[in-house]
């Protein structure tokens, strides 16, 4: 043995490195015990799964590192330092993946605030979509005609959000214009019994026929009924149709956008003048 090692020296770094590794063995067992623990809490709360996964291991890395560097320290290794350097590689990565930490962040604010759930219709940032599935970086959308769309989640949770289908009813509003010479009355009670008797509409809240305007063309009406959520369409459909085909029936006319010209007479005159010459 050399001179310069000495069997205290041997014998204490052996009980240095004896005593880190039953420290981190413990500190793993403890560890995993937290993460357990923390996933468990979670699960309770009713969190997302993703979610409860991610904080379970956050949980868990978070006393491994306290335990690694507790052990550095047993050897003599500034941890002050230590901790500077690993917060100046936190920064640079953080500027590096600036972009990347904040779509991760923004898909945490969404599975914690749920402002829609899978299986939801929303129109965000210029798309209307079903939300298939809410990761931590992304949300894959489907739109009606069956296109796959995935959309990183610091454009979601940045913009205006409208969940169509939050609530179990929807008003279906269908727009129709009337000839100014029908009947107010009339055409009234005409869409009137079409609302009440729609397939599919529902009686609370009532249906409406409202009065809007008295437009360029037409008297403009808003035939309103509400109807559960998943028939809004075939409801709106059924609707549209059937108003058409009463008024019809009733005689009451549906004006196309149409513009009256008159010529005045002296101008007129001119033109034939003009023409003749």
């Amino acid at each position: 043995m050399p001179d310069w090692i000495s069997i205290d020296l041997v014998t204490q770094y052996a009980v240095k490195i004896g005593g880190a590794i039953l420290f981190l063995l413990i500190a793993w067992i403890i560890a995993g015990a937290v993460g357990r623990f923390t996933r468990r809490s979670l699960e309770k709360s009713k969190l997302d799964l993703t979610l409860t996964k991610f904080f379970g291991n956050l949980a868990k890395y978070v006393v491994l590192i306290m335990a690694l560097v507790a052990c550095l320290g047993i050897f003599g290794i500034e941890t002050t330092s230590f901790a500077a350097v690993i917060g100046a590689a936190g920064l640079a990565i953080g500027l590096a993946f600036q972009g990347t930490l904040g779509n991760f962040s923004a898909g945490i604010m969404l599975l914690v605030f749920r402002p829609f759930k899978v299986g939801d219709v929303v129109n965000v940032n210029g798309t209307t979509a079903k939300v298939t599935e809410i990761e931590l970086f992304t949300t894959l959308l489907d739109t009606p005609d069956n296109r796959r769309i995935i959309m990183p989640n610091g454009s979601i949770f940045g913009n205006t959000i409208e969940n169509i289908t939050h609530h179990p009813t929807r008003r279906v509003d269908v727009a129709v214009g009337t000839d100014y010479g029908a009947s107010l009355k009339e055409a009234r009670d005409v869409m009137m019994r079409v609302a009440e008797n729609v397939e599919g509409g529902l009686s609370d809240p009532a249906p409406q026929v409202y009065l809007q305007e008295l437009g360029g063309s037409s008297i403009n009406w808003a035939v309103r009924v509400w109807a559960n959520t998943p028939d809004y369409w075939a409801v709106r459909e059924r609707l549209t149709q059937e108003v058409k085909e009463a008024l019809d029936e009733a005689g009451i006319g549906i004006p196309f956008p149409q513009m009256d010209v008159h010529f005045d007479p002296d101008v007129s005159d001119g033109f034939a003048g003009r023409a003749a010459a």
